[in-house]
């Protein structure tokens, strides 16, 4: 005797399209569910299994998230005092015509007012913020709000407010502002950092639009794009534009993961490369902002630079790790405890410093007054240092002076490609009088004014010393030689291969 499913051949697949789609539903929601008794099979039982199977097949999309969080992100227009030559590039934190300037665009800037009053120039610019409390503060960008007479913003519900600026920190490019009222609608930022892969959404104002949200992922995290000494965005690949500078990026859980600030764009718009704020120092900044309208951070007091694989090999280190001290500023906290140029900063009470940005972040990211104990490497080996920080002052200290020497009695190099002279009176070192472009000296960014003060560790005076230190180092084997050397950027350290000397 044959069984049904053996004579009617439609069956055994509808049948077990049941059990699969009973098992797809169980595992959904967490576990596995055992299959209830299965009904036979009807064309209403088709019909329910294909919509079911329709509805699986659909991406989940982003609504509900864009529903619950869209209230709290509002649109910021100022009015801004300017002059005539006033662009929308103007404050951009890179020096004109450099590379920076060309690829890096603040979004959210000045637009000109060709018809202002002659003498009186005026602009507006608009940008993107949210609503972080029901009383009515909010997130946005320094660069959107720091040049404005008056700041206006739009909610999500139609209506415009007057706020004010609480504070701001341009060295995150953070501001808090105040809306007058209460009962807001905010978000929230986020307890955790992304990964690189999560889904993000970015809600804001692109060229005054108004409430746009575009979707893309966390592409990488942890970017230096030049902007300031504590560089460290999250880059994404939701399209955000001119306007949308100020405005949220959220995870799919409705939390804020930073704030949008700076765009990739050789071409002044979106190609899908943008950077944000992360969290964690937004939730630091705006804190300090509400409680003293302005940020403290911590200061030792020195030049530092990267430990790069030939400055490593240069000191003997084992692996390319710390910041390198190039030079302590006078009075600093760094040198009352001690600290010397040349001393590599491996740890900060006991964690590991990565890399010189790493070194600024953690650094800045104390109070005053704290005491902490720095790990150095000083000649191969390794010291303690105890230190009381001090704050960071709001001006960044005087570059280091420009010492540029006369081409008179200057003696040539031609291995380098330098031409040199010493420095002359009480001032120390040599200088750097020309740099044949052709030369090595020239890959590693030697300028004419350029002054070499210390040669491996040594102190020169003057050219002939510089060359016996250069010979010292080559007959004692070693790959490459550190220079440390003075110029209109600061003191820096330069490891010169000594095959290429």
């Amino acid at each position: 005797m044959h069984s049904a499913a053996s004579s009617n051949p439609r069956v055994l697949p509808v049948r077990r399209l049941a059990l699969l789609a009973t098992t797809i539903a169980g595992l959904a929601v967490g576990g596995l569910a055992v299959a209830p008794s299965l009904s036979p099979y009807t064309p209403a039982l088709a019909q329910n299994l294909s919509q079911e199977a329709q509805h699986l097949a659909q991406p989940t999309g982003f609504a509900d998230i864009v529903e619950k969080v869209k209230p709290a992100v509002i649109s910021v227009r100022v009015k801004m005092r300017t002059d005539s030559q006033a662009s929308s590039d103007d404050d951009l934190p890179f020096p004109k015509g450099s590379p920076m300037e060309r690829f890096f665009r603040r979004f959210g800037m000045p637009d000109g007012a060709p018809d202002a009053p002659r003498g009186r120039h005026f602009g507006t610019a608009q940008g993107s913020g949210f609503l972080v409390s029901a009383d009515g503060y909010a997130v946005t960008n320094n660069h959107v709000v720091e040049k404005a007479t008056t700041v206006e913003v739009s909610t999500d519900d139609g209506k415009t407010h007057t706020a004010r600026v609480v504070g701001t920190d341009p060295r995150t490019d953070l501001a808090l502002i105040k809306i007058d009222g209460g009962n807001f609608p905010y978000v929230k930022l986020a307890d955790t950092a992304p990964r690189v892969g999560d889904w993000v959404l970015a809600v804001g104002n692109p060229f005054g639009l108004g409430g746009t949200v575009t979707a893309g992922i966390v592409s990488a995290r942890g970017r230096d794009i030049g902007a300031g000494p504590y560089d460290d965005f999250l880059q994404i690949d939701a399209p955000v534009n001119r306007g949308n500078s100020g405005g949220p990026t959220f995870n799919t859980e409705g939390s804020v993961i930073g704030v949008n600030t700076a765009i990739y764009s050789p071409s002044g718009g979106s190609v899908g490369i943008a950077f944000a704020i992360p969290a964690e120092t937004v939730k630091n900044v705006v804190a300090q902002l509400k409680e003293k309208g302005a940020v403290t951070r911590g200061w030792i007091g020195v030049q530092i630079q990267p430990v790069t694989p030939e400055i490593a090999d240069s000191l003997g280190l084992k692996k390319a790790s710390g910041a390198l001290v190039a030079e302590p500023q006078k009075d600093s906290p760094a040198v009352k405890a001690g600290i010397e140029a040349g001393d590599v900063i491996a740890t900060v009470d006991g964690k590991a410093v990565t890399d010189a940005r790493d070194l600024a972040r953690t650094i800045g990211g104390m109070a005053p007054g704290t005491t902490i104990k720095l790990g150095v490497i000083r000649s191969g080996a390794e010291k303690a240092f105890n230190l009381t920080l001090g704050e960071l002052p709001n001006k960044r200290e005087a570059r280091a002076d420009n010492a540029r020497g006369s081409r008179k009695n200057r003696s040539d190099e031609p291995r380098l490609g330098l031409s040199l002279a010493p420095a002359g009176g009480s001032e120390p070192g040599v200088v750097v009088a020309d740099v044949d472009p052709s030369g090595p000296a020239a890959d590693f960014g030697f300028k004419a004014g350029d002054v070499i003060l210390e040669v491996a560790g040594k102190a020169v005076a003057t050219p002939d010393e510089l060359r016996t230190e250069l010979g010292r180092a080559r007959s004692e084997g070693k790959r490459s030689v550190l220079v440390r050397v003075k110029s209109e950027e600061g003191t820096r350290y330069v490891a010169i291969p000594l095959g290429r000397a």
